[in-house]
């Protein structure tokens, strides 16, 4: 069952969606939301901003795509952005509370598999934390100002 309240918090250091359905137009949506918040906020240059907008993305997509896959259910996915301005870091999380999907060792199609790499690519410092409750993936991005 989808979490009928979700939660949407927007200022200059803070950016929250909570209990977003887990599937691929609200991922969509939250990062289009997600974009115009760091367009509005932070003075970033458009390739930077490209590498956080997709790097949120893929951890989204990934949610909506293989979260709850195996629970045969619809669930949610929460995504959180701090900015600190004393350390100019933004740090954004992207949690689901489904069940985490080891991908096979060698995927039938090849031009699938990247998501993590990528997030690792683009952020300054990424991890992923699996239990049994769910996944946080935590990107933080360092030299981040505010407009």
């Amino acid at each position: 069952m989808i979490d009928s309240l979700s939660k949407t918090v927007s200022s200059a250091e803070r950016f929250e969606r909570v209990g977003v359905p887990a599937d691929p137009g609200a991922a969509a949506r939250t990062r289009d939301d997600f974009s115009r918040w760091l367009q509005g906020t932070f003075d970033l240059d458009s390739y930077k901003a490209s590498d956080l907008v997709l790097a949120i993305y893929e951890a989204l997509a990934n949610t909506a795509e293989f979260a709850y896959v195996s629970m045969g259910r619809v669930g949610t996915m929460d995504l959180r952005a701090a900015h600190d301005p004393s350390e100019s870091a933004l740090s954004v999380t992207v949690a689901d509370r489904g069940q985490w999907r080891t991908a096979p060792s060698s995927p039938p199609d090849r031009s699938r598999g990247r998501g993590i790499a990528l997030m690792k690519a683009l952020a300054d410092r990424a991890s992923i934390q699996t239990s049994t409750g769910g996944t946080t993936v935590r990107l933080v991005w360092t030299g981040i100002r505010r407009r």
